[in-house]
């Protein structure tokens, strides 16, 4: 290394200015001291207070390297922090938004399946037995149900459907928007409808998420439905006697079909539904629907969903009621054969279908609509 007299002279100029530069930093910015190197606010992602403005002061404008450096930085530390952190106003909404989707989806469920629990229930019967089904025997077996248990039998088996029905729609609902949140920061699309792709995927996983949860109350609600009133006088009764007669495991014979049939109808419907409603958005020009309007794109979700997975349906309501209904309990494909062998596979497979499509699009059209119209009340109440 050179050590000439005009090179240590170049040193000590150097040095000096350095020095001065320093000490004019730490006068205008007293705050500073025992904090170490003027960069110690920055590592640690925040400032201490007044050191904004110092970030705009002369002396932080003529360090070498520093400047709008160290602001910007400063900034874009700060902003990257509050982004990863939680905010608890953020929190707060996202609690409500759940609270207020298991309300919504609760209420859409009761209503839905209360205005349809007579002709539920016929078709349910008609599932479980050998009986050829027809739209005239199908009315009068309600007929005949009606003069000889009277009017109030036609909803047998309905509370046992409200303890599975309302959890089932508060869940299903409410998983579904936590789903289509999820894959909408997944996929970019926050805050816009989702592609179709993760629109069917997340009605699937919403359908397939309560029914995993609630399916013992499916099987008693079932077993209510195709038995006489003397066998089973209350939900609890059924459950005891099941657990005590045929085992605990017996709460989810028929699970399997039931998930493989959810996937599709779950899948499909809200596929739909929300499809139709994009469409209607962009094509008519006005952000919202009217309700007869969404009762129709209900309907047609409905109408998709259930005939797309209704075989699986029969197969599972076969399953559900074979320790009262004389069937043995079987595998899904010993008996989806014997349902085959006896009675065919269209006639077998797609029994009752008709009464299906005359209550599932109006159940499901009034529980979308009825979903709907609760989350934009319960939005202006909260605002």
């Amino acid at each position: 290394m050179c050590h000439c007299p005009l090179s240590l002279i170049h040193l000590y100029c150097q040095g000096t200015r350095a020095s001065e530069t320093l000490r004019s930093i730490s006068c205008e910015a007293p705050h500073l001291e025992g904090q170490g190197s003027p960069l110690h606010p920055v590592i640690f992602g925040k400032l201490p207070r007044g050191t904004e403005s110092w970030t705009k002061s002369p002396a932080a404008q003529s360090w070498p390297g520093m400047g709008n450096g160290v602001k910007e930085s400063t900034v874009r530390v700060r902003e990257d922090a509050e982004a990863i952190l939680p905010s608890p106003v953020n929190s707060k909404s996202d609690h409500r938004q759940v609270l207020s989707s298991l309300l919504s989806g609760a209420l859409a469920g009761a209503l839905a399946k209360t205005a349809v629990a007579p002709l539920d229930r016929t078709k349910i019967i008609f599932q479980v037995s050998s009986k050829r089904f027809s739209a005239k025997e199908a009315f009068r077996l309600l007929y005949f149900t009606y003069l000889n248990e009277g009017f109030f039998s036609l909803w047998r088996g309905n509370s046992a459907t409200m303890v599975r029905v309302v959890p089932y729609a508060a869940i299903q609902f409410s998983a579904h928007e936590e789903y289509k949140r999820i894959l909408g920061r997944y996929y970019g699309f926050r805050g816009e409808a989702l592609p179709p792709w993760p629109r069917l995927l997340a009605g699937a996983l919403a359908g397939t998420t309560a029914a995993s949860l609630t399916y013992p109350l499916d099987l008693v609600r079932a077993r209510m439905a195709v038995t006489p009133k003397e066998m089973y006088s209350n939900i609890f009764h059924v459950f005891i006697r099941i657990s005590r007669e045929e085992g605990l495991k017996t709460l989810y014979h028929g699970f399997t079909p039931t998930v493989l049939g959810v996937i599709p109808y779950a899948g499909l419907s809200f596929f739909t539904y929300e499809t139709l409603k994009s469409l209607h958005r962009e094509y008519s020009g006005r952000p919202q629907p009217y309700p007869f309007e969404r009762m129709i794109f209900g309907a047609c979700a409905g109408l998709i969903g259930q005939s797309a997975s209704y075989p699986l349906d029969v197969v599972r309501r076969r399953m559900q009621t074979a320790g009262v209904t004389g069937h043995p309990h079987a595998s899904i494909m010993h008996t989806l054969r014997a349902i085959v062998r006896e009675e065919g596979a269209v006639r077998g497979l797609y029994k009752g279908l008709s009464m299906n499509w005359l209550k599932g699009p109006i159940a499901v059209g009034i529980s979308f609509t009825t979903f709907d119209l609760m989350q934009i009340l319960l939005r202006h109440l909260q605002s």
